[in-house]
């Protein structure tokens, strides 16, 4: 069985993003982009299913700038074992991510895509959704379990009552949550392999998808300061605080 990966290129989770100062959107001049840490889940995931003996080849693709190959590289490094870029300076909506997604997929034939549930950049958590409505394939959201046993793919997430299990028939899409794995670090041996791994680049055009975006943002701002609490001396202030602010 072939895995498909997609994997996307953000800002690093240990940054805080600054705002432009002409409010146009998020500044990315000399700041540390790194994997999304729900795709490096998913990365894992799938090196996991591979160890054992559950799947044959990891394929990890990424759609974005150039500097995307670093991305790439990374996963590459962590186990897969080759990788596909998209190249487009574009913003790519999760809905055109989704249509080159199936595009590869359909050229790929993967048994199962695995791919995090959101980007935290955008916070969208569309595309794999929109990815299995556009190839009506089954899906599973926010897995903290993953278990491929034969022809399908046993998958518990996380709903608001516990855990709901679900069982996918395979090809199927999985997207992956925060406490599904720990990723791995790679070692130095393999980040070295990791050059010399096959690494495919594309244009959206060769998959017949336009990019341009549907959506157009109008302006970034800072949120607002939160503002310092009180104190109150017993529970008779507070009562009365509460209700003078209409919240009782």
């Amino acid at each position: 069985m072939k895995i498909l990966v997609p994997v996307k290129r953000v800002i690093d989770y240990n940054v805080k993003p600054r705002v432009k100062a002409d409010g146009t959107g998020v500044d990315l001049a000399n700041v540390k982009m790194s994997i999304n840490p729900f795709d490096e889940i998913a990365v894992e995931e799938a090196i996991r299913i591979k160890e054992a003996g559950k799947a044959t080849e990891i394929v990890a693709v990424s759609i974005g700038p150039a500097k995307a190959q670093e991305t790439l590289r990374t996963a590459l490094a962590m186990g897969a074992d080759r990788a596909i870029l998209v190249q487009t300076d574009d913003e790519v909506e999760p809905l055109a991510v989704a249509k080159i997604l199936k595009a590869i997929a359909e050229a790929e034939e993967p048994g199962l895509i695995l791919l995090g549930k959101q980007a935290i950049d955008d916070d969208s958590n569309q595309t794999g959704q929109m990815l299995a409505a556009l190839m009506g394939r089954p899906q599973g959201t926010f897995a903290n379990t993953v278990d491929v046993d034969g022809d399908s793919v046993t998958v518990k997430r996380e709903v608001d009552g516990g855990l709901e299990t679900v069982k996918l028939s395979l090809p199927a899409i999985v997207t992956t949550d925060l406490r599904l794995n720990e990723p791995r670090y790679a070692s130095l041996p393999n980040i070295m392999k990791a050059k010399s791994k096959p690494l495919d680049t594309k244009a959206p055009a060769d998959y017949g998808v336009d990019t341009a975006p549907r959506l157009k943002t109008h302006k970034v701002t800072e949120p607002p300061v939160r503002q310092a609490g009180i104190k109150v001396a017993d529970v008779d202030e507070l009562v009365a605080k509460i209700k003078a602010l209409g919240i009782a």
